[in-house]
């Protein structure tokens, strides 16, 4: 049987070729390629990658949201947040994360998603400003009810409790809207990593790396011709 590793610019046009078809996409695929896409490892075992997802939802005892985040976060897997070193973009890596338990509210929430999807599961993630979060998805409307703070543990919130871990991360001052609990669409998601991953990368001066975010960024819709600018602005001094 041959191998299925394939090199980072094979994971590159993938990634590319995905978010140019717009419409759904594959969560789970562009969370594993992500990191050879952007050239921060050389090469990417997609169908590995996947197939370690299947075997997490195999393990899943109860097909709830609860049962779910309790498996992940708290009983078998023990999932948790990286506290200690936030801002290690490895922590943006879904298979690095599970290679070593930590991570950061988006790739944890990612993780949740795709194996809730697995077991039938509709979890859907919420990009609260500051912290991403999870919920089972509403029946109607775009504001769940129930939500989950994979950082913090399996602990299910309402809306009341989402609004009080919004003050206590950000600040009392700052004021809480409903509005922050909408679900966020998949293509969402992504951008959202790659956006945090810019910042990581911006803050370490990892140039090459920085390159590899934009390209990608560059793809979506809205973003290629002010993302081409500002990488060029961003890469003035260093000309």
């Amino acid at each position: 049987m041959g191998s299925s590793t394939r090199d980072s610019a094979w994971a590159k046009r993938r990634f590319l070729d995905e978010v140019s078809a717009g419409g759904d996409i594959a969560l789970d695929e562009l969370a594993i390629l992500l990191p050879a896409a952007i050239g921060a490892v050389r090469e990417v075992d997609l169908v590995g990658g996947l197939t370690r997802l299947d075997e997490m939802a195999v393990r899943v005892e109860i097909p709830t949201f609860a049962g779910v985040c309790r498996a992940l976060f708290s009983a078998d897997f023990g999932l948790r947040g990286h506290r200690d070193d936030y801002y290690d973009p490895n922590n943006s890596f879904i298979e690095t994360v599970l290679d070593t338990g930590r991570g950061i509210p988006i790739s944890l929430s990612v993780i949740a998603i795709e194996v809730g999807r697995r077991v039938g599961v509709d979890i859907v993630g919420v990009g609260m400003p500051g912290h991403f979060l999870i919920a089972e998805r509403p029946d109607t409307g775009i504001i769940p009810e129930l939500f989950a703070d994979p950082f913090h543990g399996d602990a299910l919130l309402d809306r009341r409790g989402c609004a009080d871990l919004f003050a206590r991360l950000l600040g009392a001052a700052q004021q809480f809207d409903v509005r922050f609990l909408a679900v966020t669409p998949p293509m969402s998601i992504v951008e959202r990593m790659l956006n945090n991953l810019k910042a990581i990368y911006l803050r370490n001066g990892d140039l090459a790396r920085l390159r590899g975010v934009m390209s990608l960024r560059a793809a979506f819709p809205g973003l290629g011709r002010a993302e081409s600018d500002e990488f060029r602005r961003l890469m003035a001094p260093f000309n």
